[in-house]
């Protein structure tokens, strides 16, 4: 095989293994993993209101990715729960809760796709009082529904969240699909392979040029 043959072979191997990883093939939801996803919220004790908005959400799956909008307001000082250092800032302590959500997302292809701390408060509100100010927002990437409630029916997660809650005073999270971004890793990574790969298809042909002129 020609080292051009290769290096494009190589390419498209490494786009391939990260296309699947990056992209949900799994479908909805099924009956039984919704089932299975309820009775693990049930022995957690959620509120029956919140858990048959955690149902809709899967029966109305699409089995592709979404984004979780966050709207993010701290206490200036934690709530003094357990893992808790008195010194320690709201920021300090969501990193705790992070320490856990990171790892998690990360192995199943969901990340921030941006974050950022509010440069005012709200210039905008309607019938909603009491929700003018804000202290960060953020939109987090999940692969799947499927990978969503993995995450948040781990044990580990119930732990970790009690610093979220001694975190943040206020949040307003909720979900949004369908969605997209003109920055989507599989485009971003196809423009550079293409482009490492022409570059390096250059390169290649050069040498071959140089390696005749000499041997002529």
């Amino acid at each position: 095989m020609t080292s051009l043959r290769w290096i494009w072979l190589s390419i498209g191997l490494v786009y391939v293994a990260f296309f699947g990883w990056y992209t949900s093939f799994g479908g909805p939801l099924t009956e039984k993993e919704i089932d299975h996803y309820l009775k693990l919220f049930e022995q957690r004790g959620v509120a029956e209101e919140q858990a048959a908005m955690l149902e809709q959400f899967m029966r109305s799956d699409t089995g592709d990715d979404f984004v979780m909008l966050n709207n993010i307001d701290m206490y200036e000082k934690p709530l003094q729960v357990e893992g808790v250092e008195p010194d320690d800032s709201s920021e300090e302590v969501l990193d705790k809760y992070m320490e856990y959500m990171y790892p998690a997302l990360f192995a199943r292809a969901s990340h921030p796709v941006f974050f950022g701390d509010v440069a005012s408060i709200a210039m905008e509100l309607l019938n909603t009082p009491g929700m003018d100010v804000w202290s960060q927002g953020a939109l987090m990437r999940y692969r799947s529904r499927r990978d969503f409630f993995e995450i948040t029916t781990n044990p580990a997660f119930s732990g970790s969240h009690d610093f979220k809650i001694a975190a943040l005073r206020k949040t307003v999270a909720f979900p949004l699909d369908p969605w997209f971004q003109l920055g989507d890793p599989r485009l971003v990574l196809a423009l550079f392979l293409g482009f490492l790969g022409t570059a390096l298809s250059w390169l290649e042909a050069a040498r071959r040029v140089s390696n005749r002129r000499g041997a002529a």
